[in-house]
Parts: structure tokens; C-alpha cells; sequence
């Protein structure tokens, strides 16, 4: 397995950036190679992904999330294997930390690497980056889920 964790500082309040990440199916329009999201329960979403020509779909569940804090998973069934944490850390009133932390396993050679070259750890940053003017841009989150899990 291998470990990615990124973070990025946004310019919007904790709640707002919570709540645009509980919005999986936004995620095309930050998240490179991330062809669509779909929303099947409040804890099982559907993806599928095209990256560096490959395309994969699989599912993932959500394992735990806190508001304001925290969402993991963990994918189920299909052609990849990852879990992931992100957090979200008060900076103060209007700005929010987000940490990104990720397991995969990479499959093939040329995922490993592409691994090993560090593509994923430059995915990630830019994943960040592009959510962090997504989020900044728009000024409000798209909607929002507030469950615990």
C-alpha cells in the first residue's frame, strides 16, 4: 500500500467547506481523472475515474463522518482498492485547514510507477488546489449532508 496526505488552507468558514465535501457528486469539477460520482445511499457512492488513459469504476462507502470534522471510506468491490480520511481544521472564523490522507494500492506497473514518480502526491495537491478555488470562487457550498456516521 502506498500513503498520500496533502493539506491546503481554504478562505471560507469550516461549515462551508464541510459541507461542499459531503457533495460527492461536485467532485468532477475539482478532482482531475474523476469522471462522475454517483450518490446511492447517504453512505455508498459510485465512481468512475479515468486517469493516465485507464478507466475504472467502483464503489465507495463512507465509514465515518463527523460534521465539521471528518469523512473517511473505504472502497468496495471493483478494480481498486484505497481508503481515505479528510479532515477539516478550524484556522479561525472564515478560514479552514483541510487534510487530505489517502491509502492505495496501486495496480500494475505503471501505476506503481506513476506511483513511485510521485503522480499521485501531485494528483492530490492539485485535487486540493482545484477545490480550494472551487469552493473560494463560488463563495457557498453547492448543498450539504450533515449526517453522522
Amino acid at each position: 500500500m502506498s500513503q498520500v496526505k496533502e493539506s491546503i488552507e481554504v478562505d471560507v468558514p469550516i461549515t462551508t467547506a464541510y459541507n461542499q465535501w459531503t457533495q460527492f457528486e461536485s467532485f468532477p469539477q475539482f478532482m482531475g481523472g474523476v469522471e462522475r460520482i454517483d450518490q446511492r445511499t447517504d453512505t455508498l457512492t459510485h465512481w468512475v475515474t479515468k486517469i493516465g488513459g485507464v478507466e475504472r469504476e467502483f464503489d465507495a462507502e463512507i465509514t465515518e463522518q463527523i460534521p465539521d470534522e471528518k469523512v473517511a471510506w473505504v472502497t468496495v468491490g471493483g478494480q481498486t482498492e484505497q481508503s481515505g480520511l479528510v479532515t477539516f481544521r478550524p484556522v479561525d472564523p472564515t478560514h479552514t485547514e483541510v487534510t487530505l490522507m489517502m491509502d492505495f494500492d496501486p495496480e500494475g506497473m505503471a501505476e506503481s510507477i506513476g506511483d513511485k514518480l510521485g503522480f499521485i502526491d501531485r494528483q492530490v495537491k492539485g485535487d486540493l488546489k482545484r477545490f480550494k478555488h472551487f469552493i473560494e470562487d463560488r463563495g457557498a457550498e453547492t448543498g450539504a449532508w450533515r449526517g453522522t456516521v
